[in-house]
C-alpha cells in the first residue's frame, strides 16, 4: 500500500516513516500543502496522512480542495489541534478520521488498517483468494492453509494483486506501490518478484499481461 504523509515536523515525519516502513507500507513524505496538492493530482495513493498546520497551504484548505475536485481517498488527519471545533471542521471538510498529537504508533497503525479496509469495502482485514490468504495485521501469507515465507517486497506485491483479483494491475502502479519516490526501480525488479511468488504459490496464479502489468487469476 502506498501512503502519502504531509507533515512539516521533520522529527515526527521521520519517525512515522520508519514506523510504517517496518509494517511494509510504501510511504512518500512531503512537508507543505502545495507540493502535496500537486502530488495528489498527479499520483495514485491509497491513503493520506495529513497535518493541518502546514506551510504554503493549510491542511484544512488542502483537504477542501481535494474533496472539491472529487479526489477520493481515505484521509487521516494528524494534528495537535485538539479542540472540538477543529475536529468537527476537519471531519466536515472530508476527513475520514482524526488523531491527536502526540499519539501512540500502534494506534496510528490500527487506524490506517481500519481506513484501508473500509476503503476497499472489507469488514475483515484478511484477504483470501484462490487458496491464497494474506493477513495485513500479522503480515503472514498462506497457500491452502500452509504458511509461506515471503519477503517484504513480495508481500507488498501480493497485497496489491489480492486487493484486485481478476483485474489487471499496471506495472506503473505496482512500481509506485513498492517504491514510491524514494528508490530507483531496476527494470527487472517486478519480474523477479513475480517469479518468486509463482515458485512459492503457484505458476498459474499470476498471469502476465504483456506490456501492461499482471493479474491475479480468478481460478488457480
Amino acid at each position: 500500500m502506498r501512503l502519502l504523509l504531509v507533515e512539516d515536523d521533520r522529527a515526527l515525519g521521520q519517525g512515522i516513516r520508519v514506523a510504517l516502513g517496518s509494517e511494509g507500507y510504501t510511504l512518500d513524505w512531503l512537508q507543505d500543502g502545495v507540493s502535496a496538492l500537486h502530488a495528489l493530482r498527479s499520483e495514485s495513493f491509497d491513503l493520506l496522512l495529513l497535518d493541518l498546520g502546514l506551510p504554503r497551504l493549510d491542511g484544512l484548505a488542502l483537504l477542501q480542495r481535494l474533496r472539491g475536485e472529487q479526489l477520493d481517498l481515505p484521509v487521516l488527519i494528524l494534528t495537535a489541534r485538539d479542540g472540538t471545533a477543529e475536529r468537527i471542521a476537519g471531519l466536515d471538510a472530508g476527513a475520514d478520521d482524526y488523531l491527536i498529537k502526540p499519539f501512540d504508533v500502534d494506534e496510528l497503525k490500527a487506524r490506517i488498517r481500519a481506513l484501508l479496509r473500509r476503503s476497499q469495502g472489507r469488514a475483515q482485514p484478511v484477504l483470501e483468494h484462490a487458496g491464497v490468504c494474506l493477513d495485513p495485521v500479522t503480515q503472514q501469507v498462506s497457500w491452502h492453509g500452509n504458511e509461506v515465507v515471503v519477503t517484504p517486497m513480495e508481500y507488498q506485491l501480493l497485497h496489491q494483486l489480492l486487493a484486485r483479483p481478476g483485474k489487471v494491475v499496471t506495472r506503473e502502479r505496482l512500481s509506485r506501490a513498492l517504491y514510491g519516490w524514494q528508490e530507483r526501480v531496476e527494470s527487472n525488479t517486478l519480474e523477479v518478484l513475480i517469479h518468486n511468488l509463482r515458485k512459492k504459490l503457484s505458476t498459474e496464479l499470476i498471469r502476465t499481461v504483456r506490456g501492461v502489468g499482471y493479474v491475479l487469476e480468478l481460478k488457480a
